[in-house]
């Protein structure tokens, strides 16, 4: 698999307070990446200089351009969707489409009017008419009709109900993503979106803590609800977090012969959420 994306030792300080520290990520065709980490964790930062929106020291390459040096050219086959509605509020939704056939070689008027013509996004609407969730389904819609190669998604869905959340991702799967291209999605929210994800990388003060496929990770970890009379030998075995609620001590396990597990309690699959949750604590209850 060829890299559409290669981050190496990429590192960002602002004055004196350093947000990323020697990020190193790949990324190839058909994966469709997580970047999960917590407000403030270096998420927004790592994707903006990923689209040449601010300096950085370390090396990234995006389809084989340099976003500092050749961000013009990368744009053409690389899209954003920001947490921020960033259409004038005063244009329609009909003279969006218009203008975007005239400035990008790539757009498809006619694919995007066929994508709004699902919703209820009426064509002579000016922006400041629409709601968040229509927003953001007019963002997609630019993006599908642009076709690129690579998506880039900041917290997409920030702030919308449950159903537009799942008609965007639904969207998203069915409109726009095949084995050719791929997708980096930032969210604190990990438990919305694990199922559509390829890869996870957790992110902690602005250090990549994990990163590897969700099938890697999931292998990995196991959650384990403790019979009260193992729990001093469970903890023996270095769980990651631990939890008790309801009178049911659970622990979170990190390469742990499923085995041994299995002779202290009921053992389970965690979540990717139950696995954050343990990736970003560990340290607190080593």
């Amino acid at each position: 698999m060829s890299a559409m994306i290669t981050i190496s030792g990429l590192s960002k300080s602002y004055k004196n307070k350093q947000v990323l520290n020697d990020v190193n990520l790949t990324l190839g065709a058909g994966q469709i990446l997580g970047l999960v980490g917590p407000n403030g964790a270096g998420k927004t930062t790592c994707l903006q200089a990923l689209l040449g929106l601010t300096n950085y020291e370390g090396e990234i390459n995006v389809l084989g351009y340099n976003p500092s040096k050749n961000r013009a050219k990368m744009l053409m086959d690389v899209a954003y969707i920001a947490d921020v509605a960033v259409l004038p509020k005063w244009i329609k939704v009909n003279q969006v489409l218009t203008y975007m056939q005239g400035v990008h070689p790539n757009f498809n008027q006619q694919k995007a009017e066929a994508f709004l013509a699902k919703t209820n996004i009426p064509a002579t609407a000016k922006v400041k008419t629409l709601s968040k969730g229509m927003v953001t389904q007019l963002h997609l819609a630019l993006i599908l009709a642009v076709d690129a190669k690579i998506l880039i998604l900041d917290e997409p869905t920030l702030g919308l109900d449950i159903l537009t959340r799942r008609q965007f991702y639904a969207h998203l799967l069915e409109d726009f993503y095949d084995e050719k291209k791929c997708i980096i999605l930032t969210t604190h929210q990990i438990e919305e979106i694990e199922h559509i994800l390829t890869d996870a990388a957790f992110i902690r003060d602005g250090k990549i803590a994990l990163a590897q496929s969700v099938d890697d990770i999931r292998s990995r970890f196991r959650l384990l609800a403790v019979d009260n009379r193992h729990i001093e030998q469970a903890r023996s075995y270095h769980p990651l977090f631990t939890n008790t609620m309801m009178g049911i001590t659970s622990m979170l396990f990190d390469n742990v012969d499923p085995a041994i597990l299995d002779t202290l309690g009921k053992v389970s699959s965690p979540s990717l959420a139950d696995i954050f949750v343990g990736v970003m604590t560990q340290e607190t209850h080593a």
